[in-house]
């Protein structure tokens, strides 16, 4: 497996070996629930609390997973946080680098294993979904400026490979589910909060159960001054869920989902010296041309479950999007942007279990299917901010279909196999109607792709697991990542999609006292890894380089030694470079990656008290790297402290009120937020607010 070839060979192999033991005459019948679900679900679940990893779509135990998967429940993302980025929920959990967090019109910009490193804005490499809707669009782009952390009830993040159940994507996949009211023991929930830097936010929830009707109804208001110059953000979210149960096994919902993002400034990077000069500037040209974006966004979903159609669990989704988007760049030239977006699809799954000579058997298929539209524009403004003329006008549409199979057989008590395969068909289509150039860069670009996966696990203790799998993986590049450097329209021919061969090997288990521990091993090896770079006039634009390579290792320690402590760790020792790359006359292989910190430690101390009382307090180290391809750039490691602190009164009439206090960098550590990769002309850097407080009252009638 050491050539693309033999990475593209596997999934097909596994394919036809998975369908041909799936299809096998006269060896598979049906199997009850209560005969099989022991065997693989439940097994030994009486000596470790049932945690239930639902992302893979082969819902089943944690330590009957073959993949690296972390769980983030209700209270880490919720208590006493501002629930206004990802990345307050995120730092436990190994193998994943955040950065972005004070920038709301480039996004937060999310990596694992170092896929998605690559992304100036949106996120790349990592599949999204939320309540089961893909917010991945059919070219492989994600955003997650609408994604409610005020009613999110769980995220589970899936580290590995997960191309064969999700598609488009090398990195892992990022599930989050929100609550759909039966979370909620008292309603209204009312959530006001204040901070440095002009921060306010209020957050309104209420929701509940009654007769066969189940809601949740989510509004929140976020109003921030920003730490830089030309850094303001105004954004208004709502998202509801309406549940009915038809019956015992089948249930209908729907989701609502409007994000108003009137304001979201730009402060760009910046570079050393002015850095040196002043950390809260905006770049030069930013404040002018007033750059940031705008964005208004609707989404829709429909969600029919049935638990007993023909014996096993069938899910059908639909969903529909409409995103309004326009954003001035922090820079002159072709530099305003907009689009106009309509993005819909929809999903049908089928598990079942049965019986293979003997052995408790199930698998889950489907097909997926989506469509993105965009109307895009692009014009080009003066220093002044003087819009002067249009210099792009695009359809471009993107249809993804996904056809896919995962199986595990329970070989033994202690023993079970998961084989999967996926074929993908991915075709993007741009109409250029921007014909006063004197060119029509009008054209398609289809790829139809296989994904395959092969992964067992070991429960050789009734605490412990053993676990390896092999997989790959693919991405084709975004509609962004194929613009042409030579400011044309249409495709950029020279860019093709990355594949990727994943492996690993992991142990997870629980020790005496208390103390859970998840360690995990990967290799991971690309073809054609798209690289950005910088062209003169700032815009970013992407290459292939030949090969790239991943090695780490991830380790996650969880310890309770009391009922009233607890301790969280999180370790990721990693190495990603380039094995084969030429840029222009420069011979990089061997450099790292840039963008990718080779070491991360995040630890979490909490106190629980009586009540809803708790204190917490956070370390998180990042390690130094560089931001450059040729590493001539550093990033200079740092640490980051932050404290987190609540308390609950129960008053009159039964009326809950809390109170809580956060402050971020305690320390007042100079770092930056983000490093853009391979800016031009120095402007890598955007500096992190320093100590900022936060505080907050909640009321629950």
């Amino acid at each position: 497996m050491d050539n693309e070839t033999d990475m593209k060979r596997l999934p097909t192999l596994l394919g036809v070996l998975l369908l041909s033991t799936l299809l096998r005459p006269g060896t598979i019948h049906a199997a009850t629930s209560s005969s099989v679900e022991p065997d693989i679900s439940a097994r030994n679940e009486a000596a470790l609390p049932a945690i239930t990893i639902s992302a893979p779509r082969l819902a089943r135990s944690l330590y009957d997973t073959p993949a690296a998967v972390s769980a983030v429940n209700r209270a880490e993302i919720q208590q006493a946080q501002q629930r206004v980025r990802l990345d307050e929920a995120l730092a436990p959990v190994p193998g994943l680098f955040l950065q972005n967090r004070d920038n709301f019109a480039q996004g937060q910009r999310i990596a694992s294993r170092g896929f998605g490193a690559r992304a100036p804005f949106g996120i790349r490499g990592i599949h999204i979904r939320v309540d089961g809707i893909p917010y991945t669009l059919p070219d492989g782009q994600a955003q997650v400026d609408a994604v409610d952390l005020d009613s999110a009830e769980r995220i589970e993040v899936i580290r590995g490979p997960a191309s064969v159940l999700y598609g488009n994507a090398a990195g892992g996949v990022l599930d989050i589910t929100t609550g759909d009211g039966s979370d909620l023991r008292r309603s209204p929930v009312v959530r006001l909060q204040g901070g440095s830097h002009g921060y306010t936010k209020l957050a309104v929830r209420a929701g509940g159960e009654r007769d066969n009707w189940i809601h949740s109804v989510s509004l929140s208001a976020l109003d921030f001054d920003g730490y830089r110059e030309q850094s303001a953000v105004e954004k208004r979210l709502l998202n509801a869920r309406l549940g009915y149960r038809l019956d015992d096994e089948r249930t209908l919902s729907a989701l609502l989902n409007v994000l108003d993002l009137s304001t979201a400034q730009d402060p760009g990077g910046l570079t050393a010296e002015e850095v040196a000069a002043n950390r809260r500037q905006a770049a030069p040209a930013a404040t002018p041309l007033d750059a940031g974006q705008r964005v208004e966004q609707q989404l829709l979903g429909l969600h029919y479950q049935d638990l007993g159609a023909a014996g096993g669990e069938l899910n059908l989704r639909g969903f529909a999007s409409r995103r309004d988007f326009e954003q001035q760049l922090p820079f002159p030239g072709n530099s305003l942007v907009d689009y106009d977006r309509r993005y819909y699809g929809g999903s049908v799954d089928y598990t079942r279990y049965k019986i293979l000579s003997g052995r408790p058997l199930r698998y889950v298929g489907g097909i997926e299917v989506g469509r993105q539209e965009d109307d895009r524009g692009r014009r080009s403004v003066t220093p002044q901010g003087v819009v002067t003329a249009e210099t792009a006008d695009e359809q471009q549409n993107a249809t993804t279909a996904g056809v896919f199979l995962l199986g595990e057989l329970a070989l033994t008590e202690t023993l079970d196999l998961t084989a999967g395969v996926r074929h993908d068909r991915v075709r993007l289509t741009i109409d250029d109607r921007f014909l006063a150039d004197g060119r029509d860069n009008s054209g398609e670009r289809t790829f139809r792709e296989w994904t395959g996966s092969l992964g067992g696990s070991y429960r050789y203790h009734e605490d412990h697991q053993l676990y390896a799998n092999l997989g790959t993986a693919f991405e084709t590049p975004t509609f962004t990542e194929f613009a042409r450097p030579d400011g044309g329209g249409g495709f950029n021919p020279e860019v093709a999609p990355q594949w990727a061969l994943n492996r690993e090997l992991g142990l997870r288990g629980r020790l005496a006292h208390g103390l859970r521990y998840d360690l995990a091993a990967f290799s991971v090896r690309v073809d054609d890894e798209l690289v950005p770079f910088e062209a003169t006039d700032g815009r970013t634009f992407f290459e292939n380089a030949g090969r790239t390579s991943r090695d780490g290792i991830e380790l996650e320690l969880d310890w309770s030694p009391v009922l009233s402590w607890r301790v969280a760790s999180a370790l990721t020792l990693a190495d990603y470079r380039f094995e084969r790359f030429r840029d222009g006359d420069a011979d990089l292989a061997g450099n790292r990656l840039p963008g990718l910190p080779r070491r991360q430690w995040n630890n979490r101390l909490t106190w629980y008290g009586s009540g809803e009382r708790f204190a917490s307090a956070e370390a998180l180290y990042t390690g130094g790297y560089y931001a450059d391809n040729a590493s001539q750039v550093p990033v200079e490691s740092h640490w980051l402290v932050n404290l987190r602190a609540g308390e609950g009164w129960t008053l009159n009439g039964g009326t809950r009120l809390g109170a809580h206090l956060g402050v971020r960098n305690l320390l007042d550590e100079a770092h930056f937020a983000n490093v853009r990769i391979n800016a031009n002309g120095g402007r890598f850097f955007e500096p992190a607010a320093g100590r900022t407080i936060y505080a907050g009252l909640e009321v629950r009638f």
